[in-house]
């Protein structure tokens, strides 16, 4: 039988990262192309605990559906946490427990999207939102990303020439996959430019909390007195991406739009993840275990950097990331980026080619990218002693 697929997903094309993952599951490749959380970064004694705790005492509540918007006491909870840690959120805004970040992505699109409208991102930006957005057959329009965020400019210019402009699209500290943090006066402009011009924001935060050096910038949902900053938040990267448990905080009026997005989608965040979030940031001291991953990713942060510095300095330039999980870096002219991917693979080292996080396949960039928190400290200097071999 011949099958015929709808427009949306014909003309999508398999996630780079995904297929490239796929190498990876040979024990004998070197992950660097993966965005996992270290293996010494998941709680699990805390999990466990907390696991047997929830079936021991309320099985039921676990086991049992659930209201859409989440679990009352978890929102309650990372609520009242934003607005004292972060200044975010305001007597408009409400939140929705979500399935992990990605569905942020795809609620904010279901809602705010019609075929044809176009939504402005970095440039590069993370291929998972892009995917989402081209899935609602949505224009990218991209903007530069600078060594301090999105180029100001550039980005009014786009706000001024493209047509149905519905919101910008920032993942303003340590940037998937530049690992570049948003200056706090880039941050108030993008802020500006978004009121200016009457569309709204898109704040994608699943790295914030791992920073490893220099100053925390607020968010630029704590400057949204407006009601115009969808901010989203994930536990993915300090608890469990397993779990799939994220949030949005965001103005009522979108966070009921999207409850009934998601009534079509999932129904509802899976309850006993969502009580274990719950449990875990309630009655363990969460803020020292996020301290503890920093301290991790802090000293493998260096090790990559040093080895990039050793193998590759005179071959690559990159940008020494605040926190996060990535190190973005281009290779000099003359090099064919595709091919020195290609023969990474054949040589066991999986890195992600540059074309992956451009608006367009056929973009042209020097750059591919890196990461630190899922190898073993010696398979980071190896991996990348080896990319340093391929290149000479």
């Amino acid at each position: 039988m011949e099958y015929i697929f709808s427009d949306k997903i014909s003309s999508l094309k398999p996630s780079a990262i995904r297929e490239i993952l796929k190498a990876t599951s040979d024990p004998g490749v070197i992950p660097l192309a993966a965005g996992n959380p270290s293996a010494e970064a998941f709680p699990v004694e805390e999990v466990r605990k907390i696991t047997a705790e929830i079936l021991a005492e309320d099985p039921i509540l676990a086991l049992q559906y659930g209201v859409t918007e989440g679990y009352n006491p978890l929102r309650e909870l990372v609520s009242s946490y934003m607005k004292k840690k972060h200044n975010i959120g305001r007597d408009l805004d409400s939140i929705i427990i979500t399935s992990g970040a990605q569905q942020i992505m795809d609620l904010a699109s279901k809602v705010l999207l019609n075929e044809g409208d176009t939504v402005i991102c970095e440039c590069p930006s993370f291929i998972g939102s892009l995917n989402c957005f081209r899935s609602y057959n949505a224009r990218l329009c991209g903007v530069d990303v600078e060594d301090d965020g999105m180029n100001i400019e550039k980005l009014e210019e786009s706000l001024k020439t493209e047509k149905n402009v519905k919101f910008i699209y920032t993942i303003p500290n340590f940037q998937n996959p530049s690992g570049v943090t948003m200056s706090l006066e880039k941050r108030k402009a993008v802020y500006e430019l978004a009121k200016k011009y009457g569309v709204l924001i898109v704040e994608d935060n699943p790295y914030g909390d791992l920073r490893v050096s220099g100053e925390h910038i607020p968010a630029i949902k704590s400057l949204d007195e407006d009601g115009i900053v969808i901010y989203g938040g994930s536990f993915s990267k300090i608890l469990s991406p397993g779990l799939r448990v994220g949030y949005v905080i965001a103005p009522q009026q979108i966070i009921a739009k999207m409850t009934v997005g998601k009534q079509a989608a999932d129904v509802h965040t899976p309850m006993m993840a969502q009580l274990i979030v719950y449990k875990w940031m309630k009655d363990y001291n969460f803020e020292e275990h996020i301290s503890k991953i920093c301290s991790i990713y802090k000293s493998k942060l260096e090790l990559m950097c040093d080895a990039t510095d050793k193998y590759l300095g005179d071959k690559v330039t990159y940008v020494r990331p605040e926190g996060g999980l990535f190190v973005w870096c281009k290779l000099n002219d003359g090099i064919d980026m595709l091919d020195f991917c290609a023969e990474a693979v054949k040589n066991k080292v999986a890195v992600v080619p540059g074309t992956a996080f451009m608006m367009n396949a056929d973009d042209k960039t020097q750059c591919f990218r890196m990461n630190f928190s899922t190898p073993a400290d010696d398979k980071i200097v190896k991996g990348i002693e080896i990319l340093g071999n391929i290149l000479k």
